[in-house]
Protein backbone atom coordinates (compact mmCIF):
# COMPACT_ATOMS: atom_id res chain seq x y z
CA UNK A 1 0.00 0.00 0.00
CA UNK A 2 1.87 3.38 -1.31
CA UNK A 3 0.25 5.87 0.75
CA UNK A 4 2.00 8.96 0.87
CA UNK A 5 4.44 8.71 3.92
CA UNK A 6 3.73 12.14 5.18
CA UNK A 7 0.33 11.43 6.23
CA UNK A 8 1.84 9.12 9.00
CA UNK A 9 5.30 11.32 9.61
CA UNK A 10 5.68 13.68 12.08
CA UNK A 11 5.18 17.21 11.53
CA UNK A 12 8.20 18.99 10.16
CA UNK A 13 10.12 22.50 11.00
CA UNK A 14 8.96 24.32 8.40
CA UNK A 15 5.94 23.93 5.67
CA UNK A 16 3.91 25.77 2.78
CA UNK A 17 0.38 25.09 1.72
CA UNK A 18 -0.80 25.76 -1.65
CA UNK A 19 -4.23 25.64 -3.14
CA UNK A 20 -4.82 26.10 -6.72
CA UNK A 21 -7.36 26.37 -9.38
CA UNK A 22 -7.46 25.50 -13.07
CA UNK A 23 -6.51 28.47 -15.47
CA UNK A 24 -9.11 29.12 -17.69
CA UNK A 25 -9.08 27.80 -20.95
CA UNK A 26 -6.64 25.26 -20.48
CA UNK A 27 -7.31 22.26 -22.68
CA UNK A 28 -7.79 18.26 -21.44
CA UNK A 29 -4.73 17.31 -22.88
CA UNK A 30 -2.73 20.11 -21.00
CA UNK A 31 -4.11 19.62 -18.04
CA UNK A 32 -3.55 16.11 -17.94
CA UNK A 33 0.10 16.92 -18.74
CA UNK A 34 0.57 19.05 -15.93
CA UNK A 35 -0.86 16.72 -13.30
CA UNK A 36 1.44 14.16 -14.62
CA UNK A 37 4.02 16.12 -14.41
CA UNK A 38 3.23 16.92 -10.63
CA UNK A 39 2.65 13.01 -10.27
CA UNK A 40 6.37 12.62 -11.09
CA UNK A 41 7.33 15.29 -8.30
CA UNK A 42 5.22 13.99 -4.93
CA UNK A 43 7.39 12.01 -2.86
CA UNK A 44 4.80 11.96 -0.51
CA UNK A 45 7.57 12.66 1.97
CA UNK A 46 8.42 16.79 0.90
CA UNK A 47 6.27 17.14 -1.34
CA UNK A 48 2.20 16.04 -0.75
CA UNK A 49 -0.55 16.60 -2.94
CA UNK A 50 -4.21 16.53 -2.44
CA UNK A 51 -6.96 16.51 -5.46
CA UNK A 52 -9.65 18.62 -5.08
CA UNK A 53 -13.28 18.02 -6.35
CA UNK A 54 -13.05 20.03 -9.27
CA UNK A 55 -10.15 18.47 -10.71
CA UNK A 56 -11.48 14.90 -10.48
CA UNK A 57 -13.94 15.90 -12.39
CA UNK A 58 -12.63 17.68 -14.99
CA UNK A 59 -10.11 14.94 -15.29
CA UNK A 60 -12.88 12.11 -14.99
CA UNK A 61 -11.05 10.81 -12.16
CA UNK A 62 -13.59 7.58 -10.34
CA UNK A 63 -12.44 9.05 -6.31
CA UNK A 64 -15.68 7.66 -4.63
CA UNK A 65 -16.40 9.84 -1.28
CA UNK A 66 -14.77 13.07 -2.82
CA UNK A 67 -17.02 16.07 -2.07
CA UNK A 68 -16.58 19.84 -1.79
CA UNK A 69 -16.92 21.43 1.84
CA UNK A 70 -20.38 22.47 3.03
CA UNK A 71 -20.82 24.00 6.55
CA UNK A 72 -22.98 22.14 8.71
CA UNK A 73 -26.33 22.62 7.77
CA UNK A 74 -28.22 24.78 11.69
CA UNK A 75 -24.47 26.53 12.24
CA UNK A 76 -24.43 29.02 14.37
CA UNK A 77 -20.97 30.24 13.53
CA UNK A 78 -19.50 31.21 10.36
CA UNK A 79 -17.11 28.56 8.45
CA UNK A 80 -16.22 29.65 4.64
CA UNK A 81 -15.15 27.28 2.18
CA UNK A 82 -12.76 28.15 -0.16
CA UNK A 83 -12.64 24.97 -2.60
CA UNK A 84 -9.46 24.81 -5.10
CA UNK A 85 -8.40 21.65 -7.39
CA UNK A 86 -5.15 20.99 -5.89
CA UNK A 87 -3.71 21.04 -2.64
CA UNK A 88 -0.19 20.78 -1.95
CA UNK A 89 1.77 20.54 1.10
CA UNK A 90 5.55 21.15 1.25
CA UNK A 91 7.60 19.93 4.23
CA UNK A 92 11.43 21.09 4.69
CA UNK A 93 13.84 21.31 7.73
CA UNK A 94 14.51 25.04 6.69
CA UNK A 95 12.56 27.88 5.44
CA UNK A 96 14.91 28.93 2.62
CA UNK A 97 14.37 25.02 1.11
CA UNK A 98 11.09 26.21 0.96
CA UNK A 99 10.94 29.42 -0.90
CA UNK A 100 12.84 26.79 -4.29
CA UNK A 101 10.29 24.26 -3.52
CA UNK A 102 7.21 26.90 -4.34
CA UNK A 103 9.16 28.37 -6.97
CA UNK A 104 9.53 24.67 -8.49
CA UNK A 105 6.10 23.91 -8.11
CA UNK A 106 5.17 26.66 -9.82
CA UNK A 107 6.89 26.45 -12.76
CA UNK A 108 5.80 22.65 -12.99
CA UNK A 109 1.80 23.77 -12.52
CA UNK A 110 2.20 27.34 -14.57
CA UNK A 111 0.50 25.78 -18.08
CA UNK A 112 -2.82 24.69 -16.45
CA UNK A 113 -3.18 26.23 -12.82
CA UNK A 114 -3.03 29.78 -11.22
CA UNK A 115 -2.22 30.14 -7.26
CA UNK A 116 -5.18 30.62 -5.41
CA UNK A 117 -3.67 30.87 -1.85
CA UNK A 118 -0.08 30.20 0.15
CA UNK A 119 -0.17 29.91 4.18
CA UNK A 120 3.54 29.60 5.90
CA UNK A 121 3.20 27.08 8.78
CA UNK A 122 5.85 25.41 11.54
CA UNK A 123 6.40 23.54 14.53
CA UNK A 124 6.00 25.72 17.53
CA UNK A 125 7.20 24.56 20.78
CA UNK A 126 7.35 20.70 20.27
CA UNK A 127 3.76 20.41 18.64
CA UNK A 128 1.80 23.64 19.89
CA UNK A 129 -0.27 25.77 18.84
CA UNK A 130 0.32 29.32 18.92
CA UNK A 131 -2.56 29.33 21.83
CA UNK A 132 0.48 27.64 23.64
CA UNK A 133 -2.01 24.39 24.12
CA UNK A 134 -0.45 21.28 22.71
CA UNK A 135 -2.13 20.23 19.47
CA UNK A 136 -3.02 16.83 18.53
CA UNK A 137 -3.10 15.21 22.21
CA UNK A 138 -5.45 12.34 21.47
CA UNK A 139 -4.11 11.64 17.81
CA UNK A 140 -4.34 7.68 16.52
CA UNK A 141 -0.25 6.20 16.83
CA UNK A 142 1.26 3.29 14.98
CA UNK A 143 -0.90 0.81 13.45
CA UNK A 144 -4.07 2.19 14.59
CA UNK A 145 -3.22 5.40 12.73
CA UNK A 146 -2.76 4.23 9.68
CA UNK A 147 -6.18 1.82 10.10
CA UNK A 148 -7.61 5.84 10.54
CA UNK A 149 -5.79 7.77 7.74
CA UNK A 150 -5.09 5.52 4.88
CA UNK A 151 -7.52 3.53 2.67
CA UNK A 152 -6.90 0.00 1.60
CA UNK A 153 -6.02 1.34 -1.66
CA UNK A 154 -3.46 3.72 -0.12
CA UNK A 155 -5.24 6.70 -0.35
CA UNK A 156 -6.23 9.48 1.99
CA UNK A 157 -9.12 12.25 2.41
CA UNK A 158 -7.72 15.49 3.81
CA UNK A 159 -9.72 18.46 5.15
CA UNK A 160 -7.97 21.40 5.44
CA UNK A 161 -9.26 24.42 7.72
CA UNK A 162 -7.00 27.68 8.41
CA UNK A 163 -7.91 28.97 11.55
CA UNK A 164 -6.78 32.80 12.64
CA UNK A 165 -6.36 33.91 15.87
CA UNK A 166 -7.67 37.06 18.38
CA UNK A 167 -4.53 37.29 19.95
CA UNK A 168 -6.07 40.29 21.86
CA UNK A 169 -8.97 38.52 22.88
CA UNK A 170 -6.69 35.31 24.36
CA UNK A 171 -4.48 38.07 26.26
CA UNK A 172 -6.98 39.20 27.62
CA UNK A 173 -8.55 36.02 29.03
CA UNK A 174 -7.53 34.60 32.46
CA UNK A 175 -5.71 31.32 32.83
CA UNK A 176 -8.34 29.52 33.99
CA UNK A 177 -10.53 30.67 31.20
CA UNK A 178 -8.29 29.57 28.74
CA UNK A 179 -8.03 26.04 30.15
CA UNK A 180 -11.92 25.96 30.68
CA UNK A 181 -11.93 27.01 26.74
CA UNK A 182 -9.85 24.06 25.80
CA UNK A 183 -10.61 21.75 28.26
CA UNK A 184 -6.93 20.82 29.65
CA UNK A 185 -4.26 22.96 31.30
CA UNK A 186 -1.66 24.54 29.74
CA UNK A 187 0.73 24.15 32.53
CA UNK A 188 0.77 19.60 32.09
CA UNK A 189 -1.55 19.27 29.30
CA UNK A 190 -4.28 17.10 31.93
CA UNK A 191 -8.03 17.13 30.56
CA UNK A 192 -9.83 19.07 33.26
CA UNK A 193 -12.83 16.94 34.83
CA UNK A 194 -14.85 20.11 35.35
CA UNK A 195 -15.06 21.41 31.97
CA UNK A 196 -17.94 22.83 30.86
CA UNK A 197 -19.61 21.02 27.80
CA UNK A 198 -18.23 24.34 25.22
CA UNK A 199 -14.59 23.01 25.87
CA UNK A 200 -13.00 22.30 22.62
CA UNK A 201 -11.83 18.52 24.00
CA UNK A 202 -15.21 17.85 24.97
CA UNK A 203 -17.03 19.12 21.34
CA UNK A 204 -14.30 16.99 19.55
CA UNK A 205 -13.67 13.92 21.85
CA UNK A 206 -13.12 10.81 19.48
CA UNK A 207 -14.85 8.47 20.81
CA UNK A 208 -17.88 10.15 21.67
CA UNK A 209 -19.27 10.03 18.73
CA UNK A 210 -21.97 7.66 17.18
CA UNK A 211 -19.59 6.05 14.89
CA UNK A 212 -16.24 7.14 16.69
CA UNK A 213 -14.77 10.32 15.04
CA UNK A 214 -11.42 9.23 14.87
CA UNK A 215 -9.15 11.31 12.30
CA UNK A 216 -5.26 11.73 12.34
CA UNK A 217 -4.33 15.27 12.54
CA UNK A 218 -1.20 16.96 11.11
CA UNK A 219 -1.57 20.58 11.73
CA UNK A 220 0.61 23.52 12.39
CA UNK A 221 0.68 27.19 13.68
CA UNK A 222 0.74 29.67 10.61
CA UNK A 223 1.76 33.68 10.60
CA UNK A 224 1.56 36.01 8.90
CA UNK A 225 2.65 39.28 9.34
CA UNK A 226 0.89 39.93 12.94
CA UNK A 227 -1.49 37.86 12.13
CA UNK A 228 -1.89 33.89 12.94
CA UNK A 229 -3.11 30.92 14.21
CA UNK A 230 -3.51 27.39 13.20
CA UNK A 231 -3.52 25.32 9.55
CA UNK A 232 -6.00 22.89 10.57
CA UNK A 233 -5.30 19.23 8.70
CA UNK A 234 -6.41 15.90 9.15
CA UNK A 235 -6.06 13.07 7.34
CA UNK A 236 -9.11 9.96 7.26
CA UNK A 237 -10.67 7.31 5.22
CA UNK A 238 -13.60 9.54 4.97
CA UNK A 239 -14.35 12.83 5.71
CA UNK A 240 -17.41 11.80 8.23
CA UNK A 241 -15.02 11.71 11.17
CA UNK A 242 -14.15 15.86 10.41
CA UNK A 243 -18.16 16.29 9.60
CA UNK A 244 -19.30 15.29 12.61
CA UNK A 245 -17.11 17.25 15.09
CA UNK A 246 -17.71 20.03 12.94
CA UNK A 247 -20.99 19.97 13.16
CA UNK A 248 -21.05 19.95 17.28
CA UNK A 249 -17.91 22.48 17.47
CA UNK A 250 -20.54 24.68 15.45
CA UNK A 251 -23.72 24.66 17.67
CA UNK A 252 -25.50 22.53 14.67
CA UNK A 253 -25.87 19.41 16.65
CA UNK A 254 -27.47 20.84 20.44
CA UNK A 255 -26.84 24.93 20.07
CA UNK A 256 -23.71 24.56 21.90
CA UNK A 257 -20.74 26.32 20.42
CA UNK A 258 -16.69 24.91 20.90
CA UNK A 259 -15.55 27.96 23.32
CA UNK A 260 -12.69 28.00 20.81
CA UNK A 261 -14.86 30.39 18.40
CA UNK A 262 -14.00 33.20 21.12
CA UNK A 263 -10.71 33.29 20.13
CA UNK A 264 -10.63 31.71 17.04
CA UNK A 265 -12.21 31.94 13.50
CA UNK A 266 -11.98 29.83 10.47
CA UNK A 267 -10.89 32.22 7.56
CA UNK A 268 -11.26 28.65 4.64
CA UNK A 269 -11.82 25.25 4.91
CA UNK A 270 -11.78 22.40 1.87
CA UNK A 271 -11.35 18.87 1.09
CA UNK A 272 -9.08 17.12 -0.88
CA UNK A 273 -8.43 13.41 -1.83
CA UNK A 274 -4.51 12.20 -1.70
CA UNK A 275 -3.56 9.65 -3.75
CA UNK A 276 -1.27 7.12 -3.49
CA UNK A 277 2.57 7.52 -4.66
CA UNK A 278 2.68 6.52 -8.28
CA UNK A 279 -0.92 7.82 -9.39
CA UNK A 280 -1.43 9.03 -12.79
CA UNK A 281 -4.19 10.49 -14.82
Amino acid sequence: MSYQPAILQAIPAHASYLTWTIRSGTDHSTLQQTVRALSALTDGVRIVTGIGASLAQALALPVSGLQEFTAPAGSLVTIPAAPAALWIWLREDERGALVHQQLRIASVLAPAFELQHQVSAFRYAEGRDLSGYEDGTENPQDDEALAVAVTEAGGSFVAVQQWQHDFAALAAMAQPAKDHAIGRRLSDNEELDDAPESAHVKRTAQEDFEPPAFMLRRSMPWSEGMHGGLYFVAFARSYQAFEAQLCRMSGAEDGITDALFRFSQPLNTAYFWCPPLGWTV
